[in-house]
């Protein structure tokens, strides 16, 4: 059993790409996938927000959308970057769609310097961006003003305009903020996270260092410093980590689905030959019989030491496509690796409307 947590979990992520022409079919066609998934006893589904793209760039609103289309699948994002966004305004946002979905909502975050040239930065962050401060502080005012930082002084209510303002923002994502992820691509920024006290995303993008040349031992190596600044900073706690994939079984296809699937793979594999740029390296997709998929998680150091499993969906395929592939990976790889399907809770009653609040209970360590 992957990781040291009692069950295996499984997840799936997904761009949600559209037309331009006619977005919103493509966005309708990801609340379906999604209820698909949850149908075929999936733990997690994530979105990969990306933003100027033909796919999902508003993540609270996507995320409110799914919270309201699903009844028990966790949602999360993978990874919304936050030099793009507003702390106050995506707590908003992000403790919104936390409410609607009962409390289900496991949000991935990162942070970066803005990345675009000069005219573009300006254009998207305003005059004075270069001052911007885009590092982890960003992640902890988010957590602090879900927790309920008080923003402001409210005078006692006159009458005027309805007994309404509040010093916090509303509603409050207390618990959500207890769930935050944090997608990582180094020694330097796993430790951080479990320093922080999130939870650890890993995607198949990594970085080579301390000699590590290849994403799984990179990956083992980042989790193992995870787990020990979570340790330190949090005795109580191991924290979770999720680990991604780009997985394709090809059991069950047509030929024309399996040619498309592996030529798809194939145009992907001359980025995972070397290292690219200064450090990065990425893997490559995982496509083939169950037996072949097995046998390379099986030998993936990383996935031994995670507690969670997502399978990131093909970009240029169809609904059809994704919905056969979920079916794959729900009823014939995740039970190959380990996993269980939970049974999905009826959608009645207190305890539903509030959501299991016992199923995001990161793990324990024990006393």
């Amino acid at each position: 059993m992957p990781g040291m947590s009692s069950r295996l979990r499984l997840g799936f992520l997904h761009i949600v790409p559209f037309d331009p022409a006619d977005p919103g079919t493509g966005l309708r066609d990801a609340l379906d996938l999604f209820r698909f998934a949850e149908e075929l006893g999936f733990d997690s589904g994530w979105v990969r927000t990306r933003h100027l793209q033909k796919a999902a760039g508003a993540p609270g609103v996507i995320l409110g959308a799914l919270a309201v289309a699903t009844e028990r699948l966790e949602l999360g994002n993978a990874v919304i970057p936050l030099e793009h966004e507003n702390p106050f305004r995506l707590a908003e946002d992000l403790a919104t769609a936390d409410a609607l979905s009962g409390g289900r909502l496991r949000p991935g975050l990162s942070v970066h310097p803005p990345r675009g040239d000069a005219a573009f930065n300006a254009a998207v962050f305003g005059a004075g961006w270069e001052a911007g401060d885009y590092g982890y502080g960003r992640i902890e005012e988010l957590r602090e003003i879900l927790r309920g930082k008080k923003l402001r002084e409210v005078p006692p209510y006159k009458g005027l305009g309805g007994d309404l303002d509040t010093e916090t923002v509303q509603p409050l994502g207390v618990g959500l903020a207890d769930r935050l992820n944090y997608g990582a691509g180094s020694l330097r920024s796993a430790t951080w996270a479990g320093s922080a006290g999130l939870g650890l995303l890993l995607s198949n993008i990594s970085s080579a260092e301390e000699g590590n040349s290849t994403v799984g031992t990179a990956q083992a190596a980042q989790i193992g410093a995870y787990r020990a600044a979570y340790a330190a900073a949090h005795p109580a706690g191991l924290g979770n980590v999720a680990h991604a994939r780009v997985v394709v079984p090809v059991e069950g296809t047509t030929p024309e689905q399996e040619a498309r699937y592996r030529a798809y793979a194939e145009a992907r594999n001359p980025r995972t030959e070397g290292i690219v740029g200064e450090k990065t390296i990425i893997a490559r997709d995982i496509i083939g019989s169950l037996d072949e998929i097995v046998e390379v998680y099986r030998a993936d150091p990383s996935f031994a030491l995670a507690d969670e499993v997502l399978f990131e969906l093909p970009i240029e395929l169809e609904p059809a496509d994704w919905r056969h592939l979920l079916t794959q990976l729900a009823t014939r790889v995740g039970p190959a690796l380990g996993w269980q399907p939970r049974t999905a809770p009826a959608r009645s009653g207190a305890s539903a409307s509030r959501g299991d609040a016992s199923r995001f209970r990161w793990r324990r360590a024990a006393s």
